[in-house]
């Protein structure tokens, strides 16, 4: 067996990140895609429970999950967890399965910080916290994990977890992209008083700590966090965004108390807990256990992403 990676979700803003290393590392890899767009790119169309991935499979001994039905800001469908389990459980449990058939030895999954919880409260999570979701998507990515946990169990596929909180790079979309958008324009924002806490994974650590994962024999089985390993506060993150495109950001210190109530008015709870809330990640036994360092500071990351927003806007 030879030591290709199979990669699913190729085309994603991780997924093209992770191939782009791959690449340069001349790393043999299948970048695995719903709709082709390259021609080295191997069309699978949508994933499902029923999806054959003999082909694709071929002579791989490592798969890197990364297709998933992701979190979305305004839910349009009836049953949101009905949706999320057919991709993120049912569809991750098939390919899992015919894995371990085809001889594949070890099996990296992408999950989300979002398993543990929404707010650490009291404490950094850890991976061996009681599980906590709080949403339809962190439900699924439990459930693909436990699932993952049974074919390890009946097979020997090696099964790796990687909880990641949001992840920032160059091309990062949804609530980054609004931030540095914001920080651009010079609006005022009403989050001078928010004293909280939290982690981020800048695109290059991530994708470094997945491929440290892929070979790194003290990897199997295990459960990891991932992050900077340098927290910030949301009026801290604002103001690194603004310094990187030469400008000062107005902040205003309203109290948080007041922001969350009004948040509450508009239905916008969830979004108020993460501009309020803390959400921080161990990654000591990470750290530890895989003899892994973030790559790139948090810093350098944040210079390199509103570089390239600033190239683009």
């Amino acid at each position: 067996m030879s030591n290709r990676i199979l990669v699913t979700g190729a085309s994603g803003f991780v997924g093209t990140a992770l191939c782009n290393r791959l690449q340069a590392d001349a790393i043999d890899f299948v970048p695995v895609v719903r709709q082709k767009l390259r021609s080295a790119d191997y069309e699978i169309g949508p994933m499902t429970a029923e999806t054959d991935w003999s082909d694709a499979l071929r002579e791989c001994s490592c798969v890197v999950h990364l297709a998933a039905r992701v979190h979305v800001m305004e839910e349009r469908v009836t049953n949101p967890l009905e949706a999320f389990r057919a991709l993120n459980v049912a569809a991750t449990e098939n390919l899992a399965r015919q894995a371990a058939q085809h001889g594949v030895r070890r099996f990296v999954f992408v999950s989300s910080i979002k398993v543990n919880g929404e707010v650490s409260s009291r404490a950094p999570f850890s991976a061996a916290d009681v599980p906590a979701p709080a949403d339809p998507y962190g439900q699924s990515k439990l459930e693909a994990e436990l699932a993952l946990a049974r074919i390890a169990a009946e097979t020997g596929l090696e099964i790796v977890i990687v909880r990641p909180p949001l992840v920032y790079g160059p091309g990062v979309k949804a609530n980054f992209l609004r931030l540095m958008q914001l920080a651009k324009r010079g609006v005022p924002l009403p989050l001078g008083a928010i004293h909280n806490r939290r982690s981020l994974v800048a695109l290059d650590n991530l994708v470094d700590l997945l491929l440290t994962c892929t070979h790194q024999p003290a990897a199997a089985g295990q459960t990891f966090l991932v992050s900077d390993g340098h927290d910030v506060s949301t009026p801290e993150l604002i103001r690194m965004l603004a310094s990187a495109m030469g400008k000062r950001p107005l902040l205003l210190p309203v109290p948080p108390s007041l922001l969350a109530a009004g948040a509450n008015l508009l239905g916008k709870a969830a979004a108020a807990d993460r501009l309020l809330g803390s959400l921080q990640l161990d990654i000591a036994p990470t750290c530890a256990r895989l003899g892994w360092r973030p790559v790139v500071s948090i810093e350098d990351a944040i210079d390199a992403t509103v570089a390239h927003f600033l190239s683009h806007s």
